[in-house]
């Protein structure tokens, strides 16, 4: 169907180098990982590192395909950069220190650095720069497929979360602003066509821009209980968020007067927050103290990049949890760590469990909150003294926060940034993300060209990526059942799966010919004429996933052919005279 070539390659089981597992591999989490590598697609080398062995690469180039078709269409042009960088760009553009241990960094033989890339936003700007010097030359989209590198420090669930993986990149270059959000509505519309032609379910979402820097910034995130990224969305609007890239919505400021005073409690045994409420409801204030009515401290240390370590006080209402995805978006570019006992012992103002804000500021801390820590809000928190806290401290008042963070999680039944409902949560898998990032990497390089009028003007980019090894994953853990995988067509490793599965020689010499016959229409067929058993060529017919399976066997006999849908589990038995056209109506639709 997607070959040309007149000449038979049909691939026989008995010499394809596959080898199918019955058992999981011990390491496997995840269905997809089983599954790949129960049927022979992939092969652990180390952790977050995979062999693509025949039909997983047959799957990978067919996402591949998929994706290079939808992106000529758009008028990209395909490039190839290398893998292994030199420091110098990224040092330029700071992201040799802000990518920390996730980038795999390496010397050559007379000491200079180079890194594996991770991502090639510099070396597009650099290569543009090079070779375009005219407003004339542009808008231009260029991309490559190539393998990227990040030192992963947990890598799981085999090629879903890898060190080593395949993925698309792509750029826009533009002369305006204009002409980005065209450029960049383009690739969001190629995304949608490419993910809908490979059966992914997934949804688009607002997303941060993390290292990549840049406006405006979505994700395409296949839908999967198994996903690390959690997201959410309200079904009255349609609004859809990463976490991480949730505004929270303010509450309105409330009147400080007539407020009572703010007065020290002794709550000796009450480092926690379920022992504050706990005290609290018995300590006749007048009303019913929730989690919510308390506003929880928690102390870490910040570091820019080559920077020195200091602390940061965090305040969220003490019926939340620290989201340390939310708080990494942040902070970004700075990572965090929490504080340890050696930094309570170096920092005697903090008291454990009872930590409030005036010891924070007045000992020089950066102190910020959640946004609904807003003016006139009144709450129990410490008192900085071992077994004391204060109720009542309002802001505005009492305290003062030196700016706000998203830091809280997010939970089902907040309230919409869009306004329009509630938020409900659900998990996904990071498949495609969209960036506008603008000038960030021209001004860097400064990446100037000469516009109509004879002046410089500097081009404004995008940044577009599809992981394509995950894709494979992700397909797999959409489309499978309890017997194995169940490709869809677009990016099966074969058309047809022909099972011979009678020993009669006139039986064999009937599937070779249907073989042939199917290979000549322009089907991929894969024969299983191996030596072995019927259950066997069968469960490996259904581990493997081909959508459509002929079985030539008893009935060969009689004039009947077997086939059967691994989509539906559906089979049915036809006339083997007309087996040749059935097929191709039941492979192509």
């Amino acid at each position: 169907m997607r070959r040309l070539s007149l000449d038979l390659v049909i691939t026989r089981l008995s010499h394809l180098f596959l080898r199918t597992l019955r058992d999981d591999p011990s390491d496997a989490e995840v269905a997809s990982h089983k599954l790949l590598v129960r049927a022979g697609y992939v092969r652990r080398i180390a952790p977050g590192v995979y062999s693509w062995l025949p039909l997983g690469l047959r799957v990978l180039r067919e996402v591949e395909r998929v994706v290079r078709e939808e992106m000529n269409a758009i008028g990209g042009q395909e490039i190839l950069l290398p893998a292994l960088l030199p420091r110098e760009p990224y040092e330029a553009s700071n992201r040799w220190t802000e990518y920390g241990p996730n980038l795999f960094r390496l010397k050559d033989r007379r000491g200079n650095d180079y890194m594996l890339g991770p991502t090639h936003e510099e070396l597009f700007a650099l290569t543009v720069k090079g070779e375009y010097n005219s407003y004339k030359d542009f808008p231009v989209t260029l991309y490559q497929v190539q393998t990227k590198y990040r030192d992963e420090e947990r890598p799981r669930a085999g090629i879903l979360r890898g060190r080593e993986f395949l993925m698309k990149d792509s750029y826009s270059f533009d002369l305006t602003d204009e002409g980005l959000t065209a450029s960049y509505q383009a690739h969001r519309d190629a995304y949608e066509k490419i993910f809908t032609r490979l059966s992914v379910k997934y949804v688009v979402v607002s997303a941060t821009s993390g290292a990549m820097g840049g406006s405006a910034s979505e994700e395409f995130l296949a839908e999967s209980e198994i996903g690390e990224d959690t997201y959410v969305r309200c079904l009255e609007s349609g609004y859809a968020a990463n976490v991480e890239a949730v505004k929270t919505v303010v509450p309105d400021a409330l009147p400080i007067d007539g407020l009572p005073e703010a007065k020290v409690y002794d709550t000796a045994n009450t480092p926690t927050i379920d022992t504050l409420v706990d005290w609290a409801n018995g300590a006749d204030l007048g009303r019913t103290v929730t989690a919510a009515d308390t506003l929880k401290n928690i102390m870490v240390k910040t570091r820019l990049p080559g920077g020195e370590w200091e602390l940061l006080g965090i305040g969220i209402p003490g019926d939340r949890e620290v989201d340390e995805k939310r708080l990494e978006a942040s902070l970004e570019p700075a990572e965090f760590v929490m504080i340890t006992e050696t930094d309570f012992k170096n920092n005697p103002f903090l008291v454990k469990g009872y930590i409030g804000p005036k010891a924070l500021q007045a000992n020089g801390i950066r102190y910020v909150v959640d946004p609904r820590v807003v003016e006139g809000t009144s709450w129990i928190t410490g008192a900085d003294e071992d077994g004391k806290h204060v109720v009542d401290l309002v802001v505005g008042r009492d305290f003062t926060p030196d700016g706000t963070i998203e830091a809280a999680e997010v939970r089902d039944g907040d309230a919409s940034p869009d306004g329009a409902g509630t938020l409900v949560s659900a998990r996904g898998i990071e498949i495609g993300h969209v960036f506008q990032l603008g000038r960030k990497y021209t001004d860097v390089f400064t990446v100037d060209v000469l516009a109509e009028n004879g002046k410089p003007v500097r081009p404004t980019m995008g940044s577009y990526g599809v992981g394509i090894s995950r894709l494979v994953a992700v397909i797999a853990e959409q489309h499978h059942d309890e017997k194995g995988l169940r490709w869809p067509a677009e990016v099966s490793p074969a058309d047809v799966h022909l099972v011979i599965a009678n020993k009669d020689e006139t039986a064999r010499e009937g599937a070779e010919g249907l073989a042939a016959q199917l290979d000549r229409a322009g089907l991929e067929v894969i024969l299983d004429d191996r030596k072995a058993s019927p259950g066997v060529k069968f469960k490996d017919s259904e581990l493997l996933g081909i959508p459509t399976v002929v079985v030539v066997g008893r009935g060969w006999a009689d004039g009947k052919v077997e086939i059967r849908d691994r989509f539906t589990g559906e089979s049915r038995e036809i006339d083997a005279a007309s087996a040749l056209d059935e097929i191709i109506t039941a492979v192509r639709g």
